[in-house]
């Protein structure tokens, strides 16, 4: 038989989102043990059932499989460009939608700086905590 003697103050740990979930989708494939996968990721078995409810009540929501469409990306011919108070309008129309795992919809402007969009749906998604 053997035991581990932990020494010094009790330290509790923190779990990401992102950790959450991937112990949560080992968990629920075909044949997995509740058991074994919270041994091998030194979490309590009761511990990952409460995150397989939270998933299922949908207050840990469960990322769907990411996906890849297809995106052609064509320089801006200036001649082909529409008189300045159509393109107002259609600039105001083009918007790139993004779906957040928390289920919330954010909204960006077409020309806005992939840094900043990045930023932003990190602050609005929790940061992956």
């Amino acid at each position: 038989m053997t035991a581990t003697v932990l020494v010094g103050a009790e330290r509790r740990r923190r779990w990401t989102t992102s950790q959450k979930l991937r112990m949560v989708e080992e968990s629920l494939a075909p044949g997995a043990s509740v058991a074994e996968v919270a041994r091998r990721h030194e979490v309590h078995p009761n511990q990952l059932h409460g995150w397989r409810r939270e998933v299922q009540s949908g207050s840990l929501p469960i990322a769907a499989d990411p996906c890849f469409a297809p995106v052609e990306i064509t320089g801006r011919d200036q001649a082909a460009l529409p008189p300045p108070a159509a393109r107002a309008e259609a600039e105001a129309a083009m918007m790139i939608e993004v779906v957040l795992r928390n289920g919330r919809l954010v909204r960006f402007p077409e020309r806005i700086d992939a840094r900043r969009a990045v930023r932003l749906v990190d602050a609005l998604d929790g940061g992956g905590s």
